[in-house]
């Protein structure tokens, strides 16, 4: 398992209900079904967490907006 450099901790947490909002969840799921994977999981500092998703082929990322919205096209820096 991977683990996120500057804290310890894992990319991608195992209690996803409790980082993500209702409607984030809901948007992950769909993804999901269409094969998309969670690479990681942003957790910035005083904001909702945000999941960075890889395509099924592995070529394109995405993330899911706290607005339950995905941006297929994130202004991210992935190391």
């Amino acid at each position: 398992m991977k683990r996120e450099r500057r804290k310890g901790l894992p990319p991608v947490p195992g209690e996803l209900e409790k980082l993500l909002n209702n409607i984030q969840l809901i948007t992950l799921r769909e993804l999901q079904n269409f094969g998309w994977t969670v690479e990681l999981v942003r957790r910035p500092l005083f904001t909702t967490p945000v999941p960075v998703l890889k395509s099924p082929d592995g070529t394109k990322m995405a993330i899911i907006e706290e607005d339950g919205a995905v941006n297929y096209n994130p202004d991210i820096v992935i190391r």
